[in-house]
């Protein structure tokens, strides 16, 4: 039974543990950071960036590319007239002409000289037939047939000089991967920012809960004696309703604070990516004093701020990338050296006549480059290029003296709320002095009950001051953090 009892016990304690989320200041700021959209975006950025880096990179090295083309023609190419074709064709036909026509001549000039070619005249037709036979097999050989064409080419290029266009484009990509991981830190610190806000303003309003609470209950006491009093005779009606006044005020005052309460819980849950009606609990609402830090120095501070903020380092990394577009713009009016190499192959042939097969050749060489006259666009261009990393430098020069206007207000800042509390404190144990002697002046009826609210109200506003400069010291703390560069 005693163990049934215990499995019973335990499973009844996690289920009303899970009921309740206990969150710490860290395990807020992780889940905000986790669960922020706008942060995710940011992270994406930054692969972005790393990638083109990559793909900047390539660009030193050689490049192997590969083309293919067919072309269908409804003529051929043809090295030859139509005239030339018959010429060729029928050369032996002519030849055959001149022949007998020259043995006719010599057989009538020399009877003699006749009667010997007489037997070799059978023999002429058939060295023209040869003859063209073999003039029709030239103008065959002749025949290109390049009404199916096919071509290809694998070319490789590799950069030699590009006028600094690569080696300032690399830079620009690693200054730009940088920018992202900067602004992408300064997106964290945003976030942890909000986060630290409302943490501290649901702290602030449990606190003002508490104390709506503990008021509420000195009024309800208060009302309690002076029904009492009225009853006995030793009290007017008047007093029993002024005090029946300041407990409706109370009531409505602590109505007022759960309501602020719930909403900055709903705040909070939607930074951390928790449901809005999600019940949750914060570690710090027990926690009755806040620890306070030391006095800042403004001088360190700006000098940390200097050397962290993430917006300056985003400002610097923009100026260096604008310095690097005037090389890339200059680039562009530049020699530029590159070496090629291809091997091409063609169908019909071209290196053993023309015939229907693939058969290719390699070939080298090299690509120059140089722009000779642009009516100065290239000195226009390089000019406005220089103007705009001239605004860049002027910004970051700008921001930086607006960061140490910040730092040091944020340090003021921080040593006044310190300031505040430690009177807000002296306050609070005045007003609790005070308290004390009107309950007991009003017990022993030395005292008015009008004196006895005016306490109540007066310690009130102390408790609420104090609870207000001890999250007022919490999130100067913050900015000052934030401003220094330092919040993580």
């Amino acid at each position: 039974m005693k163990r049934i009892f215990g499995f019973v016990l335990s499973i009844w304690v996690s289920v009303g543990v899970s009921a309740q989320h206990t969150l710490t200041l860290d395990s807020c700021r992780a889940m905000a950071l986790k669960s922020n959209k706008e942060l995710r975006i940011s992270a994406e950025k930054i692969n972005v960036a790393h990638y083109e880096k990559k793909a900047a990179f390539t660009n030193y090295l050689p490049k192997i590319a590969a083309m293919g083309t067919y072309m269908r023609t409804q003529k051929e190419i043809s090295l030859l007239s139509n005239d030339q074709k018959g010429a060729i064709g029928n050369i032996g036909t002519a030849a055959q002409g001149s022949i007998q026509e020259t043995f006719q001549q010599l057989a009538a000039s020399s009877p003699e000289l006749g009667a010997l070619l007489q037997p070799l005249a059978p023999l002429i037709p058939g060295i023209g037939n040869k003859l063209n036979g073999i003039g029709q097999g030239l103008v065959d050989a002749l025949h290109t047939d390049t009404r199916n064409m096919y071509a290809g080419a694998v070319t490789l290029t590799q950069p030699i000089f590009m006028g600094g266009k690569i080696a300032a484009y690399n830079k620009i990509t690693r200054y730009a991967e940088q920018l992202a991981q900067s602004q992408h830190a300064t997106g964290m610190q945003d976030i942890i920012l909000g986060t630290d806000q409302a943490y501290w303003q649901v702290i602030s309003l449990v606190n003002k809960k508490k104390l709506a609470e503990s008021y509420l209950r000195l009024v309800q006491q208060l009302d309690s004696d002076i029904d009492k009093m009225i009853a006995e005779g030793v009290a007017t009606k008047a007093d029993g309703l002024s005090v029946k006044v300041k407990v409706n005020e109370a009531e409505m005052k602590l109505t007022q604070v759960e309501d602020g309460l719930s909403l900055s819980k709903m705040v909070l849950c939607q930074l951390c990516g928790i449901p809005l009606n999600e019940d949750i609990r914060l570690a710090d609402e027990e926690v009755e004093n806040l620890l306070v830090a030391d006095e800042a120095q403004a001088s360190d501070n700006v000098a940390t701020a200097l050397a962290n903020r993430e917006e300056l380092r985003s400002l610097d990394l923009a100026a260096k990338i604008y310095a690097q577009k005037v090389n890339v713009t200059r680039a562009e009016f530049l020699p530029t050296v590159a070496l090629t190499a291809n091997y091409m192959v063609t169908n019909p042939s071209l290196v053993n006549g023309f015939e229907n097969k693939l058969r290719g050749m390699w070939a080298v060489g090299a690509m120059v480059k140089i722009p000779i006259w642009n009516w100065g666009e290239g000195m226009y261009k390089v000019k406005a290029a220089k103007a705009e990393a001239n605004i860049a430098r002027y910004q970051l020069s700008d921001v930086k003296e607006k960061v140490e206007l910040q730092v040091n207000q944020a340090t003021f800042k921080v040593n006044e709320a310190g300031k505040k509390l430690a009177m807000a404190t002296k306050n609070m144990e005045k007003a609790e002095e005070n308290l004390r002697y009107a309950k007991l002046g009003f017990s022993e009826g030395v005292i008015p009950t009008s004196n006895v609210l005016e306490a109540q109200t007066a310690w009130l506003s102390a408790q609420s001051d104090k609870i207000d400069a001890q999250i007022d010291v919490k999130l100067t703390q913050v900015y000052l953090r934030k401003s220094m560069g330092t919040l993580k």
